[in-house]
């Protein structure tokens, strides 16, 4: 019982002149039983105590046997001693046993104590001091040895194992006394009544004490940092794409945005395809719900006059023809155009995809624009520290009449500079579907040198014009990945542990609200 453990433990102190120790009184008791009456003493500072984590060291069944009749070597070197002229090796099992004339012969040379001549084992000294023997002998009285060597060594042969053990060291406290007053935790209605909460003892409120963990849900870091680019997207103007397809055709992932199909992008080995079904239907208006038709099928007239009509086909005849001869002052690729190819499926590998449908959409109604979504893409690359075959992509696009490359720069500068950094660089870069084309690079205070943080440019007319935008519409584009900046403001240098079955829950539980502006 614990208040007989906690009698115990007042009546040993007590009984001490000094210092006692939990293993040499209390040696059954187990671990969580001892600390828990400590505890209760502690906090009334009854006692003072000190936990002592220590290595013992036990003798395996191998060892205790060496303890009581000696070392594999010393009973070899006593076996030819006894032998008068010396002992065949032969012989030496049968008189020793198998195991001890493997393992003790060995030692037995080694430490000088028996020498061969011929066929015979001679014994090379008149006595031996068998230190093993007196080792274990030390170990099975002390549990541990004051050369660490010596226990190494008998650890690599497997006569020792070593068990960690904690004590407790306990000491009279500033308020210690002999009996243990229970004391009320509750003033209840009886004691006000009776007037017995004069007498009684009161258990003091702790306000150290740490309070009991909620359970609770938790946002993941990724959502953190998705919702504070969500509001400085919301917070200068923009409209949020919907992104709920995974999974689009080459046509608008690669061919709308004047990717040739030739190009690498589009190899195996770095997009995820869908193999059944094998390919898509050419582009066509979204399928209306039936919520949204009549009874007769048809779609209201107001709604029907609110959609404008779009004219797919040829829209794709557009995309054929700039890629196969060229067109709006472009001469194109200059190769067959594959349909096959163009409707192959595959798992979007850009949120630019999304954009496309978008530009598409507003070309029916042109006007300025600003469109930005967050959202996951898949390439088929190999997962390290840093890269993972699926990951989430920020990405933005405004769509303006009389754009150009300064704006885009310009607007970098207020855009990167919500999210904290302030001092950027613009190197060119090559994208099939925008020129100019800029790599973004910010400098980071905490790693001291610049990291890339971006790509941008400004949508080619290859892209936008066989959707039917004006001619002096420019639109400009951007992303990066949600990962980076997530990996950076929380300090994680290994991306599988921010995403996928490696994530530690208690890193999601625990981790700080984040403001991208601040450090």
């Amino acid at each position: 019982m614990a208040s007989d453990l906690i009698s115990q433990v007042l009546d040993a102190v007590s009984e001490a002149n000094g210092s006692i120790f939990s293993n040499d009184v209390f040696p059954s008791v187990d671990f969580t039983t001892i600390k828990s009456a400590l505890d209760r003493l502690g906090s009334r500072e009854m006692i003072m105590y000190k936990q002592i984590d220590q290595e013992e060291a036990n003798l395996t069944t191998e060892a205790e046997g060496i303890a009581a009749e000696g070392s594999h070597e010393a009973k070899v070197f006593e076996a030819v001693r006894q032998a008068v002229g010396g002992l065949k090796i032969a012989d030496l099992p049968g008189l020793v046993g198998k195991e001890t004339a493997k393992v003790g012969q060995g030692k037995a040379f080694k430490e000088g104590w028996i020498k061969k001549e011929k066929d015979l084992l001679k014994a090379a000294v008149h006595s031996i001091q068998d230190a093993s023997r007196e080792q274990l002998q030390t170990i099975q009285k002390t549990r541990t040895y004051p050369d660490p060597k010596v226990l190494s060594d008998l650890r690599k042969r497997k006569l020792i194992t070593m068990q960690k053990v904690i004590s407790f060291e306990i000491r009279k406290g500033p308020k210690f006394a002999k009996e243990f007053v229970k004391e009320e935790t509750d003033l209840t209605a009886d004691m006000l009544a009776t007037g017995a909460w004069k007498s009684v003892k009161l258990k003091p409120y702790n306000f150290n004490a740490m309070g009991a963990p909620t359970m609770s849900g938790a946002l993941h870091p990724l959502n953190k940092v998705r919702h504070e680019f969500r509001q400085i997207f919301f917070e200068m103007g923009f409209e949020e794409m919907p992104t709920n397809r995974y999974v689009e055709t080459g046509f608008w992932n690669f061919d709308a945005l004047y990717v040739p199909q030739q190009h690498p992008a589009r190899d195996l080995q770095d997009t995820f395809y869908i193999a059944d079904p094998p390919v898509a239907d050419k582009p066509r208006p979204d399928p209306v719900e039936k919520t949204e038709k009549l009874a007769d099928g048809s779609i209201p007239t107001s709604e029907a006059q609110d959609r404008p009509r779009q004219d797919y086909e040829s829209y794709w005849n557009n995309i054929k023809e700039v890629h196969e001869k060229g067109k709006y002052g472009s001469i194109g690729y200059r190769y067959p155009f594959k349909e096959d190819e163009s409707l192959r499926l595959v798992l979007r590998t850009h949120t630019t995809a999304v954009s496309t449908y978008m530009l598409y959409k507003l070309a029916a109604n042109p006007r300025p624009a600003r469109y930005f979504s967050i959202d996951r893409v898949f390439r088929n690359e190999t997962v390290d520290a840093t890269h993972l075959a699926e990951f989430h992509q920020v990405e933005g696009v405004i769509a303006d009449f009389g754009l150009a490359l300064g704006g885009l720069i310009g607007f970098m500068e207020v855009f990167f500079g919500k999210m904290g950094i302030h001092r950027l660089r613009f190197k060119p870069a090559y994208n099939p579907y925008t020129e100019p084309s800029l790599e973004i690079f910010g400098y980071h205070e905490g790693l001291n040198k610049w990291v890339e943080i971006g790509n941008s440019g400004m949508f080619r007319p290859e892209m936008l014009e066989p959707m039917g935008l004006p001619k002096d519409m420019r639109v400009y584009g951007w992303g990066l990945s949600l990962e980076r900046p997530t990996m950076i403001k929380y300090g994680v240098s290994n991306i599988r542990e921010l995403l996928g079955h490696k994530v530690d829950l208690n890193f999601v539980e625990s981790n700080p609200a984040v403001r991208l502006e601040k450090e």
